[in-house]
C-alpha cells in the first residue's frame, strides 16, 4: 500500500507562485508514474499534470502549460508541482496520485488509471 502525503498548499495572490509536494511511503517510488489532479468546489476532479516513473516524460493539462511544472526526485520519493502565474481558477484541492508502471516512459492522465491517492492540499488564489 502506497501512502501519499501532500504539502505546500496555501493562500496566494493571483500572479503569484506556489509549490506543492507529495511524499510517498513506497521505497520503490521510482517504479511509479505520478500525477497531479485538482478539484474545485462544485466541480469534478480534473487532471493537471503527469510524469513517468523515470521522469523523462511529462504531460500537462492545456490550461496550465507554461505556468506549471511537474518534477520528481526519486531519491527523496517526492513529486512536486511548481505553480507560477496563478489564476483565480486554479483554486482547488490538489491531489497527487500514483500508479505502478512497468514502462518507465508511460504517463497517465485519467484518474481511473491511478491506484493510490493522497488526502489533498488546498490551494487558494485570491484577487
Amino acid at each position: 500500500q502506497v501512502q501519499l502525503v501532500e504539502s505546500g498548499g496555501g493562500l496566494v495572490q493571483a500572479g503569484g507562485s506556489l509549490r506543492v509536494s507529495c511524499a510517498a511511503s513506497e521505497r520503490t517510488f521510482s517504479n511509479y508514474a505520478m500525477g497531479w489532479f485538482r478539484q474545485a468546489p462544485g466541480k469534478e476532479r480534473e487532471f493537471v499534470a503527469a510524469i513517468s516513473s523515470s521522469g523523462g516524460r511529462i504531460y500537462y493539462k492545456d490550461s496550465v502549460k507554461g505556468r506549471f511544472t511537474i518534477s520528481r526526485d526519486n531519491a527523496e520519493n517526492t513529486v512536486y508541482l511548481q505553480m507560477n502565474s496563478l489564476k483565480l481558477e486554479d483554486t482547488a484541492v490538489y491531489y497527487c496520485a500514483a500508479r505502478r508502471s512497468a514502462n518507465s516512459g508511460s504517463y497517465y492522465y485519467t484518474d481511473v488509471q491511478y491506484d493510490y491517492w493522497g488526502q489533498g492540499t488546498q490551494v487558494t488564489v485570491s484577487s
